[in-house]
């Protein structure tokens, strides 16, 4: 007999009313003044640089502060000084010691941030579709059946995460990727057959308001739209801020409008960003999971293996148990992406592939839906798939889970053995050839856009 998911009324629960602080507030988080003031002043420093938002909750409920500054969720939410080089730290922090003004602060951060490849894989350059002969900024559409979306109103999150491969996305608007038309985004996808799947991302589209997401998503029930079987909504308020879902004023509202996308024949997905099982330790947690598959919804986790925070293959494991155990499917390990702090997050890719094995084969069947480790590199969703000897050549065993042209989809494809790489553009083809089956009609893809 299937078990009955029992919702708690939303007065059982209390909000403790959401408070943000960015890099200005910094000195009156009361927890910090615990840490000695050369740490306190390497925060400003770096939250300078990168975006920096973590709020009440984050600090109050997800934080062990005993274990400062080791905790892998402080790590996770709070600056830390290996995020930037040493040239571009010594420059801030000098700037800093001067008491400068915000426009000299942001002259030089935007100076440091233009070398951190803001825009990986090409996000402003080659994923960018067209309507009527015009560039729809704020939508990419890089595989055939997947559009994503990126709303105006939702390119922001509850708090910020260090490692976050969109942080340009927080820092200004000469980075901003984002769109507040709806009819302009309904008008792509009538003209677009072929989009089966919406990807409704940011930021964190769960920082909006119910009626303005409704604005976006209320119009894919009607026939016209049945071509789109699939909306994914990218978030980390599951853990970051759960109330979204349970005490918020438009919680109710919220449910209401994911149940009738799934009574009109929708597959919807929360695609949560889940970097460590610390995160779904809290009541409130695991009740707006509870509230979110009474929907009929689904919840699919998904996280880059991260140093510093979760380079441990048996806290992997515990969390995919953790996650399947409350009805979360876990769906992707990534590689730390090639932009912003990636030097203080970054894993070479052979230990990612071995971290991912232990954890791999610590959990049973029904956790094993979770794939990687992956790059989400610019022809593709690139999987590592083993290292091995072949022909007395130790390599890299790759293969496509997703590409720009679908042929190449679990095409297995091999890359010399190197200790050193963290990326794709950092491998070279194995057994003499010049160039990866796939490269050169990527690279004439790139010169037709």
């Amino acid at each position: 007999m299937q078990q009955v998911v029992q919702i708690q009324p939303a007065q059982s629960y209390r909000s403790p009313g959401f408070k943000a602080y960015q890099h200005r507030q910094i000195d009156k988080i009361e927890q910090l003044k615990q840490l000695p003031e050369h740490l306190r002043f390497q925060m400003k420093v770096v939250a300078s640089v990168f975006p920096f938002r973590v709020n009440n909750f984050v600090i109050n409920e997800l934080i062990d502060w005993d274990k400062v500054p080791n905790d892998p969720l402080f790590q996770l939410t709070f600056p830390q000084r290996g995020m930037l080089d040493d040239e571009s730290y010594a420059r801030m922090a000098s700037l800093l010691r001067t008491e400068p003004s915000a426009e000299e602060v942001m002259a030089l951060a935007e100076d440091i941030r233009a070398k951190l490849n803001p825009h990986p894989a090409g996000q402003t350059e080659h994923n960018v579709p067209e309507l009527d002969g015009e560039q729809v900024w704020g939508m990419q559409h890089k595989y055939r059946e997947t559009v994503l979306f990126f709303p105006a109103q939702g390119q922001y999150c509850h708090s910020y995460c260090t490692f976050c491969f969109r942080w340009a996305q927080f820092v200004g608007k000469a980075t901003r990727f984002n769109n507040n038309d709806a009819d302009q985004l309904h008008q792509y996808l009538r003209e677009h057959k072929e989009v089966t799947d919406l990807l409704v991302t940011g930021g964190d589209p769960m920082v909006m308001r119910t009626v303005k997401l409704e604005a976006y998503l209320e119009a894919l029930a009607q026939p016209e739209f049945d071509h789109i079987r699939t909306i994914r909504i990218g978030t980390k308020s599951l853990t970051f801020w759960p109330f979204r879902y349970v005490t918020d004023p438009d919680a109710e509202a919220l449910l209401d409008l994911i149940s009738r996308l799934v009574q009109a024949g929708k597959h919807v997905s929360f695609m949560a960003h889940i970097n460590h099982v610390q995160e779904l330790r809290t009541d409130i947690t695991r009740e707006a999971i509870r509230r979110i598959r009474a929907t009929g919804a689904q919840i699919r986790s998904q996280a880059p293996l991260l140093n510093n925070i979760n380079n441990d293959a048996d806290m992997w494991a515990h969390m995919w148990k953790e996650q399947t155990q409350l009805g979360i499917v876990p769906y992707y390990m990534f590689i730390e992406r090639d932009t912003g702090a990636k030097r203080y997050f970054e894993i070479p890719l052979y230990k990612t592939w071995e971290i991912f094995r232990q954890a791999y084969k610590q959990v049973s069947g029904v956790s094993r839906t979770v794939r990687g480790p992956s790059m989400s590199a610019g022809p593709g969703k690139v999987e590592i798939s083993g290292v091995a000897e072949i022909k007395g050549e130790k390599v890299f065993v790759l293969r496509f889970i997703q590409a720009r042209n679908p042929d190449w989809v679990q095409l297995p494809f091999f890359a010399k053995y190197d200790e050193t790489a963290t990326w794709l553009d950092d491998l070279v083809p194995a057994f003499g050839e010049e160039k990866f089956f796939w490269q050169e009609e990527y690279e004439a893809m790139l010169a037709a856009e």
